[in-house]
């Protein structure tokens, strides 16, 4: 995997810019100016990422990763994961045929939701899973492989299924070792 350099991401225009951001040459990003990424963070090849998006730091977007941010947003905190294939969107057609869809179509003939999704610190969503408009996949969340995450979720939890059902508890370890790891960082 190839990483654009330093100097073409800084000419990308993002909106702002954390320091030894990697993104690879292979990912599309579309809208730059609306896009914040936080210090460590790094895009993967085949990722879309286009409209308001905002991703915290020590955020991993897998390869083959689509995250639409269209205008309410995707907010990514810090220490999120999405796994390969992973699609988050922020707005949606009507799919039941009372107006038109498709993004050629002008506004005054279609029906869209729009809402923000929100991914809270230590969020990480599984391989080909789908998180929908208006969610918000609280703290410390794992969101299986394959799931959909159609409704909003209670922190630490476990989540798996179409559409996802929590099935138990995630445990708090890994803030101890966040504490240890940013104290490393640091040194």
């Amino acid at each position: 995997m190839a990483y654009l350099s330093n100097d073409i991401v800084k000419s990308m225009g993002f909106r702002s810019l954390g320091e030894n951001v990697r993104i690879s040459d292979k990912a599309c990003i579309y809208n730059a100016d609306q896009i914040e990424i936080g210090d460590n963070s790094r895009i993967d090849d085949f990722c879309v990422i286009s409209g308001r998006v905002k991703i915290g730091r020590f955020c991993h977007i897998t390869p083959m990763c689509l995250i639409a941010g269209g205008e309410p947003g995707v907010f990514l905190s810090d220490f999120c994961t999405l796994a390969y294939g992973v699609k988050v969107f922020s707005q949606s057609d009507d799919y039941s045929g009372e107006t038109l869809t498709n993004s050629l179509i002008p506004k005054k003939f279609k029906n869209e939701y729009f809402a923000e999704v929100r991914l809270g610190k230590h969020v990480i969503v599984g391989a080909g899973s789908t998180v929908f408009p208006g969610v918000s996949v609280e703290e410390g969340c794992s969101v299986g492989a394959m799931s959909l995450v159609t409704a909003s979720t209670e922190p630490w939890g476990i989540y798996v299924g179409v559409p996802v059902r929590r099935i138990g508890d995630r445990k708090k370890n890994l803030l101890k070792l966040e504490k240890t790891f940013l104290r490393e960082q640091s040194e």
